[in-house]
């Protein structure tokens, strides 16, 4: 049996620079991921089979994107051995974490390692632009900079070792509600490719980089769930929390610390201030 983690999706900034032509919105973001994911199994047989697990396993069905990945890899590439995948779910649905689109990307690789490193990296490349936005930088989980519609990926240098703390009020919100009532401006021309930051791994250089840039779907998100502002707030307040941001469409939110052990000090705090929220600690990168 092999196993994936999929890693969570963290956009430590996400910029929304205007709708295209093709209904895509372009954007650049700054993206890391965090040690904490869901699992996908896979014992190499014939056919294709999913089981789903885990605390939020009830919010899906068999029609996902793992599902999408393993039939798009078994039609370009008809000899594979695919089999049967089992997906413990342990990341909120719909939190702005990336979490289908990470599920896919490890479905990916469990079938190259399946199949002695085939499909190549370049034909998972080629898959992931099909399945979903985020399933490319998903594929190898490591700081990026995103942009295009996000199928545009460049890796950003010396991303400092750091702490984060994930907060979700546990109300789903679909990232096609949040860019609908966006209401972006046509994107006029596409812009010059921005040149990937190098943070020397500093982490007061990665704070700076965050602060001005913000995320563009956060006062939208707002609107539509008004606990991201508890979340939000709450956040900001623990001892050692360097920013509070909004991931993605959200409503998951996260602080980010120096290290983290202080990330793990103020999820206890956290946790005993709001027992009813989702919350994870880890260590970013």
């Amino acid at each position: 049996m092999l196993r994936e983690l999929a890693r969570a999706k963290l956009n430590l900034t996400l910029e929304v620079l205007g709708r295209r032509g093709d209904g895509f919105h372009e954007i650049q973001s700054l993206v890391a991921f965090a040690d904490v994911g869901d699992v996908i199994e896979l014992t190499p047989g014939e056919g294709l089979e999913l089981v789903i697990e885990g605390p939020f396993g009830g919010a899906l069905d068999s029609d996902n994107l793992i599902v999408r990945a393993a039939e798009a890899a078994k039609a370009a590439k008809p000899h594979l051995r695919l089999g049967d995948f089992r997906l413990i779910k342990t990341l909120p649905v719909a939190a702005g974490l990336g979490g289908g689109s990470a599920d896919a990307a490890a479905t990916l690789r469990l079938i190259a390692d399946a199949n002695g490193g085939t499909p190549s990296e370049t034909d998972l490349a080629a898959f992931a632009k099909k399945l979903s936005s985020d399933v490319s930088v998903c594929l190898k989980s490591i700081p990026a900079l995103m942009t295009g519609r996000g199928e545009n990926v460049e890796p950003v240098k010396g991303f400092p070792s750091c702490g984060v703390l994930l907060a979700n009020p546990c109300v789903p919100l679909a990232t096609a509600e949040v860019y609908g009532s966006l209401g972006a401006e046509p994107l006029g021309s596409l812009p010059a490719k921005p040149q990937p930051p190098d943070f020397g791994g500093s982490f007061d250089k990665l704070i700076a980089y965050i602060l001005p840039r913000g995320n563009d779907l956060e006062p939208p998100a707002l609107r539509r769930v008004r606990q991201i502002g508890e979340v939000l707030a709450a956040l900001s307040t623990l001892p050692g929390a360097r920013i509070a941001r909004l991931s993605g469409s959200g409503p998951t939110c996260f602080a980010l610390f120096v290290s983290e052990n202080e990330a793990r000090h103020a999820a206890g705090i956290l946790t005993a201030q709001h027992p009813a929220w989702w919350m994870a600690a880890s260590a970013l990168g």
